[in-house]
């Protein structure tokens, strides 16, 4: 089976400003939930987001910071894997949910000046990096995850010797109005799998990885396959049968089995029917080896990323995997029944020595990714 190496890692979330200080905060058990930061607290019921505190001043908000973010994760990145900041040939990959919507809101009702040429990071990129083949899959809460598939899919069909696969997403205020006028006793904290959790909260971050075809030393790991389905079961419902199907093709890509996985990167948003219908999924696939893969995931803390979310948690696994450390959920009290069995870290971050991963990330739509990471040993 072939494995495409990891040669630089870049993100930037409200937990921190670059991979290592993200996760030394999410081993740390700190969040980045604080009240609202550029929205005006008066026109919602919730006061708690997870955002980049990245605005001039608490209360305002400026067009293009999802774009700014995602230009810092991937210079982050390229720097990391030794490159120089020059993306002319090689393929960009970016995954978001919402790309440059927040700046259209920013235009449209404040008058700031934005271009719709902007609204698609390819002319930033390309002003930033010289990128001249960018493609945006705007694919909801897999999107970071759909990307990585098409760039393994380049690598393995030599349509490229590097590849830059990305995530990013911002929070708009017709989402978050939207979400709030449906949560109408408003979650104050993302609980994954907890038996009382509420919701989902929502967050702000970028995240950038280099991908080689070839193995040039070094490196964070590998990545070992990538399975990806639409099962099209409800525009916003979750089906188990589809997701266990995504994890099925992402182990036979990788050349694994369930009792091969030793860290589950959770999707974990925190909501009744997704948390429940992720375990149910898990549960059919593993089976008797259930309680053999670590389990965490990082939306408790980073808040719900959407298309940033699926290569964040794939950093964080890396991390994971090279310190022998996996981070908790944070605020899960009480394990709801459909956990019974899985080993999740919980509370405090836990040593493990673990060198084969799964991370998991499923969207409306039935828009399911799953990827498989192997440690750099």
């Amino acid at each position: 089976m072939s494995r495409w190496p990891i040669t630089g890692v870049g993100a930037v979330a409200s937990v921190g400003a670059d991979p290592a200080q993200i996760f030394d905060n999410l081993c740390q058990g700190r969040g980045g939930l604080h009240s609202l930061r550029g929205f005006n607290r008066d026109w919602y019921n919730a006061d708690l987001l997870y955002e980049v505190d990245d605005r001039p001043a608490p209360g305002t908000d400026v067009a293009g910071r999802a774009t700014a973010l995602l230009t810092t994760a991937v210079g982050q990145a390229l720097d990391d894997a030794g490159l120089p900041r020059d993306l002319r040939g090689v393929p960009v990959l970016i995954g978001t949910g919402l790309r440059e919507l927040r700046s259209l809101e920013l235009w449209w009702r404040d008058g700031q000046d934005f271009d719709a040429g902007r609204m698609h990071f390819g002319t930033a990129l390309r002003e930033r990096f010289g990128a001249d083949d960018t493609t945006t899959i705007s694919n909801a809460c897999s999107a970071s995850l759909y990307s990585l598939a098409l760039g393994v899919d380049l690598l393995e069909f030599r349509g490229a010797e590097t590849v830059v696969v990305a995530g990013v997403d911002v929070i708009t205020e017709s989402m978050f109005g939207l979400s709030d006028r449906l949560q109408l006793d408003p979650p104050d904290a993302l609980r994954p799998f907890d038996r009382d959790r509420k919701g989902t909260v929502m967050g702000e971050g970028a995240a950038a990885i280099v991908l080689r075809r070839t193995d040039v030393g070094g490196g964070h790991g590998w990545v070992r396959g990538v399975g990806i389905n639409c099962d099209a079961y409800h525009a916003t419902a979750p089906d188990a049968g589809g997701i266990a199907l995504a994890i099925k093709d992402a182990h036979s890509r990788a050349g694994v089995k369930p009792e091969d996985v030793e860290l589950v990167m959770v999707h974990g948003t925190g909501t009744p029917l997704n948390d429940a219908t992720e375990a149910t999924a898990l549960r059919e696939v593993y089976g008797d080896h259930l309680g053999r893969p670590v389990m965490t995931g990082v939306k408790s803390m980073t808040g719900h990323t959407s298309g940033a979310s699926g290569v964040l948690s794939l950093i964080v696994a890396l991390r994971a995997m090279r310190e022998g450390r996996v981070p908790p959920i944070t605020g899960l009290d009480h394990p709801a029944p459909e956990t019974e069995g899985f080993r999740i870290v919980r509370g405090t971050a836990q040593q493990a020595d673990v060198s084969l991963a799964q991370i998991d990330a499923f969207g409306f739509g039935g828009i399911n990714a799953v990827a498989v990471v192997e440690a750099a040993r």
